[in-house]
C-alpha cells in the first residue's frame, strides 16, 4: 500500500508540474506600445526581447517604461471540437482481495460540443492481479463554463484480459498448479470530480464508484475444469490532463 501511494504521489507531481501556470514576458514602451515575447537581454543600456514568431527586438533603456513577467489570461474554455485526455491513479477500498490499490492508466480521445458536453473513448491498462485493457465510452458533464468547475461522468464498456494462460502460484499446493485462463468482462464508472484550466490545457482531478468483472476457468481437485468470477467494487481516484 506505501508504494501505491508513493506512485499516486509521483503522478500527482507529474499532472500538477504538466499544467503550471504559463507566463509571458512584457516590455511597456513610453510610447505607449507593449512588446510580449521572451526576454533575452536586459542592461544597463538596453532590453532584447524575442516574439512569439521569432523576431528579435533591441530597445535602448530610455525608450522602455519598465518590464513585467505576467501570466497568460484566461480565454475561456473550449467551445466545440477534439481533444485527447492521459489520465491515471488507483481502484482503493476495502475489499476482500489480495490486490490492495490496482492500479489504472487510459488515455481518451474525445469530442465537446457547446463547452459542457463532452463525449470520449478510450482505451489504455489496468493492473488487478493480472494485466487488463480496458476498451470504454464515457460522458462527461460540466457544471459551468467557468476556469474551475466541476462535473459529472459516466463511462461503460469492458476489460479485456491482456495475457495468455497464467500458472497458479500458490505454494502452499503445488500439486494444483493449474493454469488458468483468464477473460474480461463488463465495467461501469459512475463519478465526479473538478476541472480547471490552465492555458490551453484542462487539468482535473476524480473520484468515483468503479465495477469490473472478470473471470478464469481452471482444473479443480476433481481434476474437472470449473469457472470462477471475481467482482470489483472500488473507489477510483485519478489525475488526468485533456488537450
Amino acid at each position: 500500500m506505501k508504494k501505491s501511494l508513493l506512485v499516486l504521489f509521483l503522478i500527482s507531481g507529474l499532472f500538477f508540474s504538466l499544467s503550471a501556470q504559463k507566463s509571458k514576458d512584457v516590455l511597456y514602451l513610453k510610447n505607449g506600445s507593449k512588446i510580449f515575447g521572451k526576454l533575452m537581454e536586459a542592461s544597463d543600456t538596453q532590453y532584447k526581447i524575442k516574439t512569439n514568431d521569432g523576431s528579435i527586438f533591441i530597445y535602448p533603456l530610455a525608450e522602455v517604461d519598465r518590464f513585467i513577467n505576467e501570466a497568460v489570461a484566461f480565454e475561456g474554455r473550449k467551445t466545440t471540437g477534439p481533444g485527447f485526455a492521459l489520465e491515471g491513479g488507483f481502484l482503493v477500498g476495502a475489499q476482500n482481495s489480495e490486490y490492495d490499490a490496482p492500479f489504472s492508466f487510459n488515455f481518451q480521445g474525445n469530442l465537446t460540443k457547446n463547452t459542457k458536453n463532452i463525449f470520449g473513448i478510450g482505451s489504455g491498462v489496468e493492473y488487478i492481479g493480472q494485466a487488463f485493457i480496458p476498451v470504454f465510452v464515457e460522458y462527461k458533464r460540466l457544471a459551468s463554463d467557468k476556469k474551475t468547475t466541476p462535473f459529472i461522468f459516466v463511462r461503460t464498456g469492458k476489460i479485456l484480459h491482456l495475457t495468455g494462460e497464467e500458472g497458479n502460484t500458490d505454494n502452499f499446493y503445488p500439486q494444483y498448479d493449474y493454469s488458468k485462463s483468464y477473460k474480461g468482462g463488463f465495467t461501469m464508472t459512475l463519478g465526479t470530480g473538478i476541472s480547471w484550466i490552465k492555458n490551453d490545457m484542462e487539468t482535473y482531478l476524480s473520484f468515483a464508484y468503479r465495477n469490473a468483472y472478470y473471470s478464469y476457468t481452471q482444473l479443480n481437485y476433481n481434476n474437472q475444469r470449473a469457472t470462477y468470477r471475481n467482482t470489483l467494487n472500488r473507489l477510483e481516484i485519478k489525475f488526468g490532463f485533456r488537450f
